[in-house]
């Protein structure tokens, strides 16, 4: 067996480990009977593990981690042992992480989340005494008097520290100019998190109370609540069937703080200054103080990160790894790279719509950013595997208006971008009354697709196992910060097929070999680094950029208008949409698409001593042309929904070798190709012109029409009765075939389908389609004479549960094409 065909084989069929791993909303009365139940259907989807996650509607006699709770978690993790299924642990009642469900300042008044509040005081041109005003447990960290240019900026050399005592401070101005007295001081942030039960949610009276991330001894008092419990019932597990604790974006001051706060916590005022700051720094972060006001924040958010990946990430890091686990999850922000520091399987996640197939924020915002913030901290780390929590809140219409299609989107998104594992959010315990209306939908048991969700599960074991122990081979980097990814940069190399990874300043100073013209780091090797706004990085960064340079390394710097990096040698260009043709000049390029195609997203990795080029198509029409490589040798082309490969005949050329491919909407090809052996090529001789029949004639709805169909391709919304249905219709109609000739590919296209088409030929089964194109080679189904077709089409549940009136059914045209094959 030659090397392509043995990674064929273990591609088609992957391990377990690399199939989804989804929430599970554990949010009703639960049964030990029922979690088992649905265990076992999870199983026989091929999904391969679940997070156990406490949901909103759990009820008040199920407390959170109490022994009942346990109980229940203990069975779920037995019944996934016995099955070969794995589990990850969520860390929090709902939701955001790091309070226990409130227990953490249920144990302590002083563990709640705290903040540093601005109170003003406006002088008279005499000034004088001032009553510093403070609430219960407030603590002053400083008072300053500064003069006023505007209502929100200060002029920063006017900014004195005022004694005070007996919360009394005096102050005099020196001048009539607008002068204020400001009095800092470390306070309650009031915020919450979402609890589990009714009354507990957002805005209401029993949200439980947000823990101090920042205070040690808080988040020790997180970890023995819940942490060393959960260990203490599932010990038996954990390295086994439990292989991770997930953390879920921490919020240093709660849901619905008070306004105007900034995260503080007791004694941060030395980390503040200790981090490059002055204590007369401090109205920087409320007031614009002159031109040095963005570098006082970034220093003091600077200071907050690493005080909260110290006191927070690392202690969880630590106990995960001391207890045989992982640390996943993942913080707050789409960009925040930089906390990512300390997790075994770095995360993010896609929600809210943050980014879709049909606005442009796929490449556009900080949001575009997601997919690449995890999978590069992993690479740039050596962490094999890396999470995205994905498809919550995702419907664009509503919120059950969520599509397969969009689903499919999202996947090939993340997944050309290296997310190499998948925890769809969510599976519903339970979408009883309110339930369903939580962070909707279920994109699990309770959805349309649930019957074919295995197909699901088998793209996603494909694509993971691809994209899980490869090497990438993007030799572009782009310069990024903990908390900031360049993404104006970005767009012009995903359109134009030039993979790049993001590289952390931290990173390329300190973890980096810079040697020859190539930065090494972690198994990647670049040979240009691109810059946004050279004004953003530090001396030391600067000193690495200008060595690589000189050892015949390229640096190219989109400036801000800000000074950059000018006089180490760096290329600057005034338009980033320039750089893809500097980089062709100076370090070349392995892959180019003939024709230009913007929406074609082509990622480049090594796997076993084979390379594979994972081509993903994330616009709204097909591709066909020539993609050609540099990348030599007898090349497949696989195709990972479905399992089925061709060879892939290639004309060979000076620069490398052409590959016809063609790329479907919402498709994603792999090219694989054993450099070991040479390439196969043929010329290319078109196929026959086709024949087309129209057969959007003389269909009928044989079940389950929801009212009078007098014309059966149009939008159920538009028959009688038919304005809110949510279900399943089919479609009947025969034609005569008079020349039926086995030698022609026939392909049978519905047209447009709202929203999943079940299709029999002669009555036999011929797949399902989920998304467009709608298209069947059903030659091998067909037969001289009269041919019967019966298409069941099921649509959207948010006609029926968010009373929409969505197109619906088997709208066509349907058309039958006969195709004589090319190149015979």
């Amino acid at each position: 067996m030659n090397k392509l065909a043995s990674l064929r084989e273990r591609f088609a069929d992957p391990p377990a480990e690399f199939g989804p791993i989804p929430f599970w909303f554990w949010n009703d009365e639960l049964s030990m009977e029922e979690i088992v139940r649905q265990i076992q259907d999870f199983h026989a989807k091929e999904i391969s593990g679940f997070v156990i996650h406490p949901r909103m509607g759990l009820p008040r006699s199920m407390p959170y981690l109490s022994d009942a709770y346990f109980d229940l978690v203990e069975a779920a993790v037995a019944e996934a042992a016995r099955l070969g299924m794995s589990v990850i642990l969520y860390d929090e009642a709902m939701y955001p992480s790091g309070a226990a469900g409130g227990l953490v300042a249920g144990r302590n008044p002083g563990y709640a989340s705290r903040g540093l509040k601005l109170v003003e005081y406006p002088c008279g041109q005499d000034g004088g005494r001032i009553q510093l005003e403070t609430g219960d447990g407030d603590r002053i960290v400083s008072v300053q008097a500064a003069r006023k240019i505007t209502e929100t900026a200060i002029d920063p050399d006017s900014v004195a520290l005022l004694d005070f005592d007996q919360g009394i401070a005096e102050f005099v101005p020196p001048d009539d100019g607008n002068w204020s007295v400001l009095l800092f001081a470390e306070t309650d942030s009031k915020g919450t998190i979402r609890g589990i039960h009714r009354g507990q949610d957002d805005g209401e009276p029993g949200a439980p109370r947000a823990a101090d991330l920042l205070n040690p001894d808080a988040v020790d008092t997180f970890i023995s609540l819940t942490h060393d419990r959960y260990y203490k019932r599932l010990k038996d597990y954990f390295g086994t069937t439990v292989i991770a604790m997930f953390t879920d974006e921490p919020d240093l001051l709660g849901r619905r703080h008070l306004r105007g706060l900034k995260p503080w916590t007791r004694g941060f005022l030395d980390e503040f200054v200790s981090g490059g700051n002055r204590e007369r720094d401090l109205p920087a972060l409320w007031f614009e103080a002159g031109e040095g006001t963005r570098a006082c924040r970034d220093r003091y958010e600077s200071a907050i990160r690493s005080r909260l990946s110290r006191t927070y990430y690392k202690r969880l890091a630590d106990w995960c790894e001391s207890h045989g686990i992982g640390l996943t999850g993942h913080p707050a922000a789409s960009d925040d790279i930089g906390l990512l520091e300390h997790f075994h399987i770095p995360g993010q996640d896609v929600v809210w719509r943050f980014i879709a197939p049909d606005n442009g924020s796929s490449l556009t915002g900080p949001h575009s950013t997601l997919g690449k913030c995890s999978s590069d901290a992993a690479r740039h780390r050596g962490r094999r595997r890396n999470l995205n929590e994905c498809f919550g809140v995702c419907g664009k219409e509503s919120g059950w208006a969520l599509t397969a299609d969009n689903m499919k989107w999202y996947l090939d998104w993340l997944f050309v971008r290296g997310v190499n594992l998948i925890s769809p959010h969510a599976f519903y315990y339970s979408i009883r009354e309110e339930r369903r209306d939580e962070r909707p939908p279920d994109v699990g048991p309770h959805n349309i697709w649930w019957p074919h969700f295995h197909e699901f599960s088998r793209y996603i074991k494909r694509m993971s196992w691809l994209m899980t122990d490869s090497a990438n081979a993007a030799q572009v980097a782009v310069l990024a910060q903990a908390a900031y990814l360049p993404w104006h940069i970005a767009k012009p190399l995903y359109e134009n097929q030039i993979e790049f990874n993001y590289l952390e300043e931290d990173l390329l100073v300190d973890a980096c070999e810079s040697k020859a013209g190539t930065v090494r780091i972690a198994g990647q090797a670049y040979k240009a680094i691109l810059v946004e706004d050279g004004s953003r990085f530090g001396p030391a960064c600067r000193q690495a950029l200008e060595a690589f340079i000189r050892e015949g390394g390229l640096v190219i710097e989109l400036p801000s208008g800000r000074e950059g990096i000018d006089g180490i040698g760096a290329r600057r260009v005034d338009a980033a949409e320039e750089i893809p043709r500097l980089l062709d000049q100076v370090i070349g390029r392995d892959v180019v698409l003939q024709p230009a195609a913007p929406s074609i997203r082509v990622s480049r990795v090594t796997k076993d001593g084979a390379s594979f080029l994972v081509v993903a198509n994330e616009g709204e029409s097909r591709f066909e042309g020539t993609l050609r490589t540099t990348w030599l040798g007898r090349a497949e082309i696989w195709h990972p929904w479905s399992g089925a490969w061709e060879p892939a005949y290639s004309e060979e050329a000076t620069d490398g070798h052409r590959i016809p491919v063609i790329v479907e909407r919402r498709e994603c090809v792999i090219i694989a190709i054993d450099p070991s052996e040479r390439g196969v090529s043929r010329p290319y001789i078109p196929a026959a012109p086709p024949v087309t029949i129209d057969l959007s004639e003389r269909w009928q709805t044989a079940e389950g029409a929801p009212g009078t169909d007098p014309q059966p391709l149009t939008s159920w919304t538009e028959w009688a009765g038919g304005e809110r249905y949510s279900g399943t219709v089919r479609y009947e109609t025969s034609f005569e075939l008079e020349a039926f000739d086995n030698g022609r590919e026939y392909e049978l296209n519905l047209g447009q389908v709202h929203e999943m088409a079940r299709l029999w030929v002669n009555g036999r089964e011929a797949g399902v389609r989920m998304w467009q194109p709608y298209s069947y080679r059903i030659g091998a189904l067909l037969r001289q004479g009269r041919n019967v077709l019966t298409v069941a089409v099921t649509n959207s549940l948010a006609n029926r549960y968010d009373g929409l009136s969505l197109p619906s059914g088997l709208l066509g045209p349907v058309t039958l094409t006969a195709t004589k094959p090319s190149n015979e």
